[in-house]
């Protein structure tokens, strides 16, 4: 098994990973990476706190993961989204969440009764958060022409340009260099 991951993290906060599973947003190669129950449970394996699978829905994921996108794109914007969207979000995150555990050998659990719709309820809280957070003037969108994700700029100065430095931000500079020995 590959130790990297399948699915990019790291874009400062759950719902924005999460929204991250249609790569290249916007572009003619826009990637679905939920697109069964399969991945679903693996993205939740993977991003969430449960370590089991339970009842996976990948349309509706797909559903919320579009909703949360209009939400955050909406209160960036300095507006709230339609009555739907906003009622997807409301809906998943009203799902009760995983709950932390203690085991006997000191090591931390997260049970659920059904853990793939209580970490989308994490993600909806937490998109929820990020769409009334002051957080939310440090999002940005990758400066990267094909990308299209979400991060949270977390940089001292707040001019963070790329999702990641290790895909987006090394491909710009590599190309920066090749433009200069053409």
């Amino acid at each position: 098994m590959s130790s990297t991951p399948r699915f990019r993290q790291g874009a400062g906060r759950l719902c924005l990973d999460f929204i991250r599973t249609l790569r290249h947003r916007g572009s003619p190669g826009v990637v679905e990476e939920l697109p069964d129950a399969e991945a679903l449970s693996a993205w939740v394996r993977q991003c969430g706190p449960c370590t089991t699978e339970g009842n996976a829905d990948a349309a509706r994921a797909r559903d919320l993961r579009e909703a949360v996108y209009v939400l955050i794109t909406a209160a960036r914007a300095g507006r709230m989204p339609d009555a739907h969207p906003l009622a997807l979000v409301n809906e998943a995150a009203a799902h009760p969440v995983p709950v932390p555990r203690l085991d006997r050998a000191g090591r931390l659990d997260w049970l659920a009764e059904d853990p793939v719709p209580a970490t989308l309820a994490l993600v909806a809280r937490d998109a929820l958060d990020l769409a009334t957070s002051p957080s939310l003037t440090r999002l940005r969108n990758c400066a990267g022409p094909t990308c299209g994700a979400l991060f949270l700029d977390t940089s001292r100065p707040g001019n963070r340009r790329w999702c990641s430095m290790g895909t987006c931000g090394n491909r710009a500079k590599k190309e920066t260099l090749r433009g200069r020995t053409a």
